[in-house]
C-alpha cells in the first residue's frame, strides 16, 4: 500500500505539476477541482496527505476542511494565494495542519509534505504507521502488537491500516466493502463481519481496539 496523496486545486495546470511531481517520486494521486468532490473523494478513499486549495468554486477551502476533519485525520495542507493572518487563524481553527502560498517551489512542497509524512509515521521516511501499541511498516506489511510480530492476512492487513490511518472514524459495512472489496463486489456485507472479528483477535490485549458502533459501524479507539 504506498503512499497516497489528493489534491484539490481548480487550477488545472498546476494540480497537473502537482500530480506530476508527486507521481515521479512513487505517490499515487487523486486530482479533483472543487469542494464537493474533495468530500465524496475523502468518503471513498483514505490517503496520506490531502493538499487544499482555499478558493474553489462552490465550497471554500475552510468549509472543505471543517467537513474532512469529520471523517479523517489524515494531514491537510492549505494551498493559497491569500496571506492574510486571519485566513491563517481560520485554517488552523478548521483543522489544517500547515499552509504554502502561491507560487511555491514544487520540491519545497514535497519536503513539506514528507517531513510532516514522517512526523506522523515514526520518522521521516521510515515507512512506519503507529497507533498505541500497534504498528505497521506500510513497505514490508509486517505488524507489532505490543511489541510481539503479528502476521496478518491481506484483508485484516488492510483494514488494520485503514483503521489506523483514520482513528475514531466510524466506518459503516459499506464503506469497508467499497474500500476493500471494489463496488462490484456481489457477495454478503457479512463478509467485513468475519474479518472484523479476526483482527479484534489479533489486536486482544493492545490499546488500539475495533468498537462495533450501533446502527452506523465500526472504528478503532484508541486508549492512553
Amino acid at each position: 500500500m504506498g503512499l497516497k496523496i489528493l489534491i484539490v486545486e481548480d487550477d488545472r495546470l498546476l494540480a497537473e505539476a502537482v500530480s506530476d511531481y508527486f507521481t515521479g517520486k512513487g505517490w499515487k494521486t487523486d486530482v479533483v477541482y472543487d469542494g464537493n468532490s474533495a468530500m465524496e473523494t475523502v468518503e471513498r478513499k483514505s490517503y496520506q496527505m490531502i493538499l487544499l486549495d482555499v478558493m474553489l468554486p462552490g465550497r471554500d477551502g475552510f468549509s472543505v476542511c471543517r467537513k474532512i476533519r469529520e471523517m479523517t485525520e489524515t494531514p491537510v495542507f492549505f494551498i493559497t494565494a491569500r496571506v492574510l493572518e486571519e485566513d491563517e487563524l481560520n485554517g488552523y481553527a478548521v483543522g489544517a495542519d500547515d499552509y504554502i502560498t502561491k507560487p511555491f517551489s514544487l520540491p519545497v512542497l514535497y519536503a513539506k509534505v514528507m517531513a510532516m509524512t514522517g512526523r506522523l509515521r515514526g520518522g521521516a521516511g521510515s515507512g512506519m504507521l503507529m497507533r498505541g501499541d500497534v504498528t505497521a511498516d506500510v513497505r514490508t506489511h509486517d505488524v507489532k502488537v505490543s511489541g510481539k510480530e503479528c502476521p496478518l492476512a491481506p484483508k485484516e492487513y488492510e483494514l488494520l491500516i485503514l483503521f489506523m490511518e483514520n482513528p475514531n472514524r466510524i466506518f459503516t459495512r459499506d464503506q469497508l466493502l467499497i474500500r476493500l472489496w471494489g463496488y462490484d463486489f456481489d457477495g454478503n456485507e457479512r463478509v467485513v463481519d468475519n474479518h472484523i472479528k479476526k483482527l479484534r483477535k489479533a489486536l486482544s490485549g493492545s490499546r488500539c481496539q475495533i468498537r462495533t458502533v450501533r446502527k452506523s459501524g465500526y472504528r478503532m479507539e484508541v486508549s492512553v
